[in-house]
């Protein structure tokens, strides 16, 4: 698994970081720092461009949309037929407190 490349002493410390952060406001604040505004938004944009190929989208409507590259979205593809499943994990639980949020 290619996630044992990952591990180390600095992003288990960036990981607690995040998970240690409260709210939504503190997650802007933290990654304004952290983060470049192009780097913020790139994987912003990935999430989108998971969410709109589990929904059934052509890559030309998720180009269109997202802005998005061909290289991009097969990458993005690639990590939701063959990776963690970890972008169906984050979509079901945003789906889930999106409809919760709703009734409200």
């Amino acid at each position: 698994m290619q996630i044992n490349k990952l591990r180390g002493k600095e992003l288990d410390q960036l990981f607690q970081a995040v998970l240690s952060l409260n709210d939504l406001e503190e997650c802007y604040r933290f990654f304004d720092d952290l983060c470049t505004i192009n780097e913020i938004q790139s994987l912003a944009q990935r999430l989108d461009v998971a969410r709109m190929l589990r929904d059934g989208n052509t890559y030309h409507k998720i180009e269109t949309e997202t802005g998005a590259s061909t290289a991009t979205i097969s990458r993005v593809k690639r990590c939701l037929n063959y990776g963690n499943d970890t972008y169906e994990m984050v979509l079901e639980r945003l789906k889930g407190e999106t409809t919760t949020a709703e009734q409200e």
